[in-house]
Parts: structure tokens; C-alpha cells; sequence
């Protein structure tokens, strides 16, 4: 027997390897690493330790939706608009041919183009203002809030609200009544628009006027001047029961009045009855060989008198007189402001287009302003202070420091706009009368008129097949503008 060390290890007859043909098992040590080769094909796992087709099953239902809900559509239109509007037989690209050769389709490409260019691009700039000046106001957080409001309020409420504010009655719409209160400061309006000779009168002459006596006037003599085409409750409320005025030897007298009476007990024609009303403020001249020799206006009784210079003249009512007043702007027009001369393509902006694009404006200017004011929060304050230090003004601090930091913001902004714009239907379909919506067609409208109003599918796939062409160049510049912005 042997007798073990005091260090604890065994004595001068152990040794590290047990001899053999013993029955001592040794310890076991830590087990050397596997080689890829050696622990044999490992199945791929996804960085969230989920197998691959696991994610597929998971992925599966959103995929079948992406496929039924926007693949097999955009499929579907892109093969349709090779047919006919039955969709029976292939016409090849005659669905095309049409879009940029039909005068209603052609008038929706001319919209588009300024809808893409200007409404964009002045919402933005509105919302880089607002969202600068706002941190400079005391009360910046309620303007933000009233800015903001419109983007609350539906496209069709929209449209209603401003198909009311571009009315072309002045008593209606909003637009209008400021636009005619700001005219009539500088320019008076006719008080009677409709009046007009009696047939048989003393005076004629032709629609709107001026109108002349038929003979000479002499002095001493009374000229009656007798019109009549003014409604009862629009007669000015200065206007006295007319009178015959005393004649005047060295004088020419005479009145302008409304020769006309309801009912029994009505005076005469040419004669002034106690019932008619004087035509107060009418402007008579007297006119010989051509000049005007002297003037007048009528008093509230209509009577009026002339110098003895106006003797052997003709009297006359100036056309001003008569003037229609002035009615605003027709905001839901065809008139165009200028035309642009492309080959054989012409480029136009009209009044109507316009006028919607500032509803759309209205509306989309809070959205803008709201994406940058979360940018420019994001500025680090040292910059522009420091540009302030070195001496730069406001405006250059702005143009030379926030803007091009802001810069990919605005693009943001600027692109979801320019999609946004290139889907507009609904204010186009509401504030736009019917006598004037050809002039406001956009592709999108036409597109709804082609499918449902005309029956046509073909054209209205041509027509959505264009869109999606014309959304795909601004979609791969985000995209490429986002992958630049992840490399930084």
C-alpha cells in the first residue's frame, strides 16, 4: 500500500497515466471547439433566431394582400388599356394616342403640370414662412394651430366651402364682396344700369347708351327726358316724385324721370304723373358740333337746368350713366393668364385652375409648415448664433444657414406634395362649375369621367397607367435621397 504525499499529489509510485489493465476511469476535461466542419450543415437563421420559412408563413397574408390589392390592379391596367372601351378587342397604343391628341384629356395634361409645379412648391415655401416666423411671435403655438386647422377638414367640405367664397355674386361670395369693396372705393357704379328711353320718348340711342334728345333744345322751354327700365325697389332712396320745374327764358330746364306707373290713375306717356320718381344725380350734357358746352346733374325731383349757352344744343346722357356695376371676378372662369408655345403643345394657366389651387393651399400649408417646424427644432442653436456673430444679417442667416439644413425636410415635404397633387379629384370635382370644369380637368377627374360618364375603361386604364409613370420618377427620387441620408 502506498502512503500518499503530504502535498497532496500521490507518492513516489504514482504516476499521471493509471497502469493498465486498472479499473481508474480519468476525469473529463473541457471539450475541444467544433469546427464548421466538424459540427456538420446548420440551418439559416434570421438575425431574430427565426427561420426563414417561418418568416414567409408569418409574411404570407400581407403579401397576398399587396399582390390582390395593388399587383394584380396595376396588371389588370396596364393590360386593359391595350382594348378597346368593351374591352373585346387589342388596339395597341390607340388608348395613348388618344390621351395626348383629345382636347378634354390634353386639357387635364396642361393642368397637371402647373398642379405639379406650383401647388408643391408654394405650399412649401408658405410652410418654410410660417414655420420661420412662428418662433418669433409671442403667440406662435396659437398661429400654428389656426394654420393647421383646414388639414381637420374633408376635401369635400373644402371644396363646398370654397365653391361658396368664389361666388360670382358679390351678395355670396366672400372673395367678391372685398374685391367690388375695393373697386367701388375708387370707382362709382351706375345707380341705374337699366334704364333706357321709352320708344316714342324725346331721346334715343343705342343699348347702354349714351342717349340723345331727337331735336335741338332752345331756351325758355321745358325738355322732358323720359326713361324708364328701373325695378321699383331700385330706385335710390333720395329719389323725390319728379315735377315739371318753371321754364326759364334766359335758361334751359327740363326733367329725367321714370315714365312709368302701376296701375289705374297712371299718368300719360312723356308726361310726369305724382307717382313717378326723379332720376337724382343723372349727369345731363348739353353738346354742339361735337363738344360738350355745358353740364349738370338731375335733383332728387329729377329736375335740372342749363345755361343759356346750351341754347340749339343736343342733350345727352352720358353712357356713363348707365354703366353696369361692377360684379368681381369671375374666379370659376375660362379666362387664361398666359400661354406658353411648345411645338405643337400648348401650355396654359387659367383662373380657374388657380383659384383651386389656393384651396388646395389653404389647406396643405399647415401640413408643410408643421414637418418643418419639427426640422428646424432640430438645428443645433449654436449655428445660427454663431453666423449672427460673424456678422450676418436675418436674411442671410436664413438663406445661407437654416435653408440648406432644413433641405432634406423640404424635399420631404416638397415630394409628398408632388404625389399628393398628381391624386387630386375632389376640389376639382366641387369648386369647378360645370360650365368651367373642362377647363379645370385634371388626369384624375378625367379619369372618373372616362370609366363612368363615357363607359371608356380603356382610356381611363391609359389614363391611370400615365399616373402611376409619372408618380414612379418621384418615388425612386426619395428613395434614393433616403439611402443617401442612411450612408451619411
Amino acid at each position: 500500500m502506498t502512503t500518499p504525499a503530504a502535498d497532496g499529489t500521490g507518492g513516489p509510485g504514482d504516476s499521471a497515466t493509471p497502469p493498465a489493465g486498472k479499473g481508474v476511469v480519468a476525469a473529463p476535461g473541457p471539450a475541444a471547439p467544433q469546427t464548421p466542419d466538424s459540427a456538420g450543415p446548420r440551418r439559416f437563421k434570421s438575425v431574430t433566431g427565426t427561420r426563414r420559412t417561418v418568416a414567409f408563413f408569418f409574411l404570407l397574408p400581407a403579401l397576398i394582400l399587396l399582390g390582390a390589392l395593388v399587383v394584380y390592379p396595376i396588371g389588370y391596367s396596364v393590360v386593359r388599356s391595350f382594348f378597346n372601351a368593351s374591352g373585346n378587342s387589342f388596339i395597341g397604343f390607340d388608348n395613348y394616342e388618344t390621351l395626348f391628341t383629345r382636347a378634354d384629356t390634353k386639357a387635364a395634361i396642361n393642368n397637371n403640370v402647373w398642379w405639379v409645379v406650383l401647388a408643391p412648391t408654394v405650399a412649401t415655401a408658405l410652410g418654410l414662412i410660417f414655420a420661420v416666423l412662428t418662433e418669433r411671435i409671442r403667440w406662435g403655438t396659437a398661429f400654428k394651430l389656426i394654420v393647421f386647422m383646414p388639414m381637420a377638414i374633408s376635401m369635400l367640405a373644402a371644396g363646398i366651402i370654397f365653391r361658396l367664397v368664389y361666388d360670382q355674386d358679390p351678395e355670396k361670395g366672400a372673395v367678391n364682396a372685398a374685391w367690388v369693396s375695393i373697386h367701388d372705393t375708387f370707382a362709382d357704379s351706375s345707380t341705374f344700369p337699366k334704364a333706357h328711353p321709352r320708344p316714342n320718348g324725346t331721346v334715343s340711342g343705342k343699348t347702354g347708351g349714351p342717349y340723345l334728345t331727337k331735336e335741338p333744345v332752345k331756351a325758355g322751354t321745358n325738355v322732358m327726358l323720359p326713361l324708364v327700365g328701373v325695378a321699383a325697389d331700385q330706385m335710390p332712396d333720395g329719389a323725390k316724385p319728379a315735377k315739371q320745374p318753371t321754364a326759364d327764358p334766359s335758361k334751359i330746364t327740363g326733367t329725367v324721370w321714370q315714365d312709368f306707373t302701376l296701375g289705374k290713375g297712371a299718368g300719360g306717356v312723356n308726361k310726369v304723373d305724382a307717382t313717378e320718381l326723379g332720376y337724382p344725380g343723372m349727369r345731363i350734357e348739353a353738346v354742339k358740333d361735337g363738344k360738350v358746352v355745358a353740364s349738370t346733374t338731375a335733383a332728387a325731383d329729377g329736375t335740372f337746368t342749363l345755361p343759356a349757352s346750351a341754347d340749339g344744343s343736343e342733350l345727352r346722357l352720358p353712357a356713363a350713366n348707365f354703366k353696369e356695376p361692377y360684379n368681381g371676378v369671375e374666379w370659376l372662369g375660362d379666362k387664361k393668364f398666359f400661354t406658353i408655345h411648345l411645338g405643337g403643345f400648348d401650355l396654359y394657366l387659367n383662373i380657374v385652375t388657380t383659384s383651386i389651387m389656393v384651396a388646395y393651399i389653404w389647406m396643405w400649408a399647415g401640413f408643410a409648415m408643421v414637418l418643418i417646424g419639427a426640422g428646424l427644432a432640430s438645428i443645433p442653436r449654436e449655428l445660427l448664433e454663431a453666423a449672427r456673430v460673424d456678422g450676418a444679417s436675418e436674411w442671410q442667416v436664413f438663406r445661407r444657414v437654416t435653408v440648406p439644413l432644413l433641405a432634406p425636410v423640404l424635399a420631404v415635404v416638397l415630394v409628398t406634395l408632388m404625389i399628393n397633387v398628381l391624386k387630386i379629384f375632389d376640389l376639382v370635382y366641387i369648386i369647378a362649375p360645370g360650365s368651367s370644369q373642362d377647363d379645370a380637368n385634371v388626369l384624375a377627374l378625367q379619369l372618373y369621367l372616362s370609366a363612368f360618364n363615357e363607359g371608356d375603361v380603356g382610356l381611363a386604364s391609359a389614363i391611370a397607367v400615365l399616373l402611376l409613370l409619372l408618380v414612379i420618377p418621384v418615388i425612386w427620387f426619395n428613395l434614393r435621397r433616403l439611402r443617401q441620408e442612411e450612408r451619411r
